[in-house]
């Protein structure tokens, strides 16, 4: 079982990135999958989720109207849509999945990690 993170990059503030995460041995349709981030000297927060079996989402103050979450299930690959970056947004992300198809802004109910992706918003 792999979850693997992409997407991530350089960008100056107000740029958009997209970051996909890709699962392999197992069919994310009945996952919750949370995108979260983790600053240096900063704790680890929920940015994004989505609860694929209702489906639902969740966004962070931060997130809300800047960040978009969606699932493709044909691609077995969740999505964040990063729009107006600000260099607070600075960070490595990371995905995760619980089973039993909840989110929680609590990373340890996820099941799943994927490795990170770098996320530099330049001012």
């Amino acid at each position: 079982v792999q979850l693997q993170a992409s997407g991530g990059g350089l960008v100056q503030a107000g740029g958009s990135l997209r970051l996909s995460c890709a699962a392999s041995a197992f069919s994310l349709d009945h996952y919750g999958i949370g995108w979260f981030r983790q600053a240096p000297g900063k704790e680890r927060e929920a940015i994004s989720c989505i609860a694929n079996s209702n489906p639902t989402t969740y966004y962070a103050d931060s997130a809300k109207g800047r960040f978009t979450i969606s699932s493709d299930n044909a691609k077995n690959t969740v999505y964040l849509q990063m729009n107006s970056l600000q260099p607070e947004d600075t960070a490595v992300y990371s995905c995760v999945a619980d089973t039993r198809g909840f989110y929680s802004t609590d990373p340890l109910t996820y099941d799943y990690w994927g490795q990170g992706t770098q996320v530099t918003v330049s001012s």
